[in-house]
């Protein structure tokens, strides 16, 4: 993939040297900043972690129903889902330390409460579900905007193995943090456990907090309502996004039956206590840090090598240790699904951050996470219920061969090349306004093409590709249309508004953008654009354009907007 020059990172670390002995999985540790934050986003993690087996063991003591025991899981992982859209459009526009900052102070006030509130023995099991609940909003809002951080403050070339760190910060937490919460709670007591979070929380802010040197990269600010509409319309119209976020949900939903059932195999297959269920999650923590040594190995692979590897792997293991009669061979085949999960899920993660575009980065990984827990969400819910019917053996044997099934489709079905798609930013020139534009404005942009015949073939072939590109970065409407009197070709298509049509020429086209516009252009002997912007009473002409023969010269030709 041609990537522009190496930027120093923004924050004002030293940056990483440019060789690729440097780039394991760990080199993204050589920036500072980055260093701190992963460690204490990891200490977080595990706290976090805690803090739901803390809230569970709460409601058993309580006696409540075993529904509310369930929900304290949902509360956690539902807001991800209902706000992750907008969450992706506050990571994007916002600055992403200041939001980061703000969450996590909110964080910290409602661990606090928490603590407090259990301790002093006013903790109801109602309360406890609303406080859960807006811990999981505030992580909810946080997810999209850290993530893309990642890419502001380490190299571009880094960016794989930093998204690789995340994914194994995450499974590191989920295999010890139950594992401590169950020890700290035998000996301390829930209120104790839930202040382990709250100083977990507080470590991650005063990161944040005297973490001066960010310097945001400058963004255009856009309207909330378009600005969400434009990232979901991106990510519907990227066909190498969409790809990829179709295997995701396909490999997860399977996937995640193996950690929804596992406490029941523990219990009812191998007959182990929660030690031994500890012991369990261990394993698969075991399994997530290997499988970091491995990611070069990975991505020397490819992408689609390592997703179809992986997934055999993990369906195997997942058949393996529903079958499993005793520890000594469930604990080294969760330590392969361990690996494996990483494999999928940290290659797919690094791929969806290299690719995504600068200007809807943020709003593309809100998505990512939407489908990650979603999925996860969905696999859970279908595995206990049908658990129920047939149990939890046979539920995880089968979900193993399923993501075996799924497995096999990517050999017909495999994620698309990215070696071609240049992601840089590109601004298209656009000529100033000769009437006052209200920026609200529905715009319609016409493209007047004139094709000789023997070129009309190659134009339509190609205008496929502008369609594309037009809807991915704003367009809700195109057409293409032929006019019956000088046989022209007319391209049109619409956009929200004329704020959003500044916007695909100031920052959303990609240099593969540009080129396939170009590439259209060049095959018409002129190109004239006009812009019109709906009024009060009718569309008010913009500005014609014309541009003949000189939208071939570089070094930016006058190419339709």
């Amino acid at each position: 993939m041609d990537r522009p020059p190496e930027p120093k990172p923004a924050t004002g670390d030293r940056p990483v040297p440019n060789d690729p002995a440097h780039d394991r999985i760990w080199a993204p540790l050589a920036v500072p900043i980055f260093r701190a934050l992963w460690i204490t986003a990891l200490v977080s993690n595990i706290g976090t972690w805690m803090q739901t087996v803390g809230a569970q063991w709460f409601m058993v003591e309580q006696h409540t129903h075993p529904l509310l025991i369930a929900l304290i899981q949902t509360a956690s992982a539902a807001p991800v889902l209902l706000l992750g859209i907008p969450a992706g459009v506050l990571g994007e526009f916002l600055n992403r330390r200041s939001l980061l900052i703000w969450m996590q102070t909110l964080q910290v006030l409602l661990s606090a409460a928490l603590v407090t509130l259990t301790a002093t023995g006013e903790m109801t099991p109602y309360l406890l579900l609303i406080i859960t609940l807006l811990l999981g909003g505030a992580t909810a809002v946080q997810l999209p905007a850290y993530q893309a951080l990642a890419t502001e403050i380490v190299p571009v070339r880094l960016v794989p193995m930093a998204a690789s760190l995340s994914a194994v910060s995450v499974n590191i937490a989920r295999a010890i943090g139950p594992a401590i919460a169950g020890v700290l709670l035998s000996g301390f007591g829930v209120a104790f456990v839930f202040g382990m979070n709250l100083l977990s929380f507080a470590a991650f802010l005063v990161v944040l907090v005297t973490w001066r040197t960010y310097r945001p990269d400058a963004r255009q600010a856009e309207r909330f309502v378009d600005a969400a509409r434009a990232g979901v319309r991106y990510v519907t119209r990227a066909a190498v996004v969409r790809r990829m976020y179709v295997r995701l949900g396909a490999f997860v939903v399977p996937g995640s039956v193996l950690y929804a059932l596992l406490p029941l195999i523990a219990t009812e297959r191998l007959g182990l206590d929660s030690a031994g269920y500890g012991l369990l999650l261990a394993g698969i923590g075991v399994g997530s840090i290997g499988a970091a040594f491995l990611m070069p190995v990975f991505r020397s692979w490819g992408a689609n090598r390592t997703v179809l590897a992986a997934s055999v792997l993990f369906g195997a293991a997942t058949i393996g240790v529903a079958l499993s009669p005793t520890i000594v061979l469930a604990l080294p085949l969760l330590a392969l699904a361990g690996a494996a999960w990483i494999g999928v899920v940290a290659t797919l993660n690094g791929a969806v951050q290299s690719f995504l575009p600068v200007w809807v980065r943020a709003r593309g990984l809100s998505v990512y996470q939407m489908v990650l827990y979603g999925s996860m969400a969905a696999g859970g819910l279908l595995s206990g219920v049908v658990a129920g019917w047939v149990g939890a053996t046979a539920v995880t044997a089968a979900a193993g061969a399923v993501t075996l099934l799924v497995a096999a489709t990517q050999l017909f079905w495999p994620l698309l090349e990215t070696a071609d798609k240049k992601r840089e930013t590109f601004a298209l020139p656009l000529a100033e306004a000769s009437v006052d534009v209200d920026g609200t404005s529905p715009t319609l942009v016409l493209v007047r093409y004139d094709v000789a015949p023997e070129n009309v073939d190659a134009f339509r072939a190609q205008m496929r590709l502008v369609e594309h590109s037009r809807r991915r970065t704003g367009a809700r409407t195109w057409a293409l249309y032929q006019d019956r009197e000088d046989g022209d070709w007319v391209e049109a298509f619409g956009v929200g508004s004329w704020d959003e049509h500044l916007q695909q020429h100031r920052a959303r086209l990609t240099r593969y953008d540009q080129t396939v516009i170009e590439t259209a252009g060049a095959l018409a002997n002129s190109v004239e654009v006009e812009h019109l912007v709906e009024t009060a009473d009718a569309a008010t002409p913009r500005r014609a354009h014309h541009a003949g023969a000189a939208h071939h010269s570089p070094p930016h030709p006058a190419a339709p907007s």
